[in-house]
């Protein structure tokens, strides 16, 4: 499925996984990495009103922790206090190259960073600084995918931009199957209805509802972000179908 060239969004919400902070590890937070994913998103910061959720999965996570025996509430809460830690180490990076940022947690850490509230964090935005959202959403049983389905459009973003370790979308798990074929674009219900594992259901579900496309491209590729939000670069939109 060929889609013509992806339109330039404004206002974006840019979705990391936490595996993509380790780096080259296994686990855990690796600064080199941090780093360099921190100044590619300041390259990106000129044009664009920007957020961020980061996961937490490269210092807990909690589904797999409970399927290890953890109460899962529990446990999710702890997953939850691994994404203020990425937010954080990437709120570090970036202000040490001079990017103004700040963090919003979802569950009230005062000391430590702001407490969620949305008129502040799109004040936050329109004067240029770059809010870290973190926490999740503050509930267990929700992934840090629905948290940025629903910070998007609780803040009216034009797109979610997922980072992931593939550049893009597949009819199957590339690194399993090697005739997977990559979409250039594809329809929210298609994702839905073959589970294409771009993000959870019911993240992909709110985004559907609220017409916020969703670009999945590579983060790991240096420079591939900056190509990607000006339109450019390989990448899978997910949207309604007729946009």
């Amino acid at each position: 499925m060929t889609a013509p060239s992806r339109p330039r969004f404004n206002r974006i919400l840019l979705k990391l996984s936490g595996e993509v902070l380790m780096g080259p590890g296994q686990f855990g937070i690796d600064p080199d990495t941090v780093a360099r994913v921190a100044g590619e998103i300041a390259a990106v910061k000129e044009g664009h009103e920007l957020c961020l959720v980061v996961g937490g999965g490269n210092i807990f996570r909690g589904l797999a922790a409970a399927a290890r025996g953890f109460d899962r509430t529990s446990a999710d809460y702890m997953g939850m206090l691994a994404t203020v830690m990425n937010a954080l180490a990437v709120q570090n990076a970036l202000e040490q190259i001079g990017v103004e940022t700040r963090v919003q947690s979802a569950i009230p850490m005062n000391t430590v960073c702001e407490p969620f509230i949305r008129r502040r964090a799109a004040r936050h935005m329109e004067k240029g600084r770059i809010v870290i959202f973190a926490a999740g959403t503050g509930n267990p049983f929700f992934t840090t995918d629905s948290t940025a389905a629903l910070r998007a459009a609780e803040m009216g973003c034009d797109a979610v931009f997922k980072g992931t370790s593939v550049d893009g979308v597949y009819s199957a798990d590339p690194k399993k199957d090697p005739t997977a074929t990559r979409y250039d674009s594809v329809s929210f219900n298609r994702v839905l209805s073959d589970d294409l594992k771009v993000m959870d259901a019911s993240a992909v579900a709110l985004c559907r509802d609220n017409n916020i496309p969703i670009v999945v491209f590579n983060i790991r590729e240096q420079g591939n972000m900056a190509r990607v939000l000006a339109g450019g670069g390989t990448a899978t939109i997910v949207q309604n179908q007729g946009s």
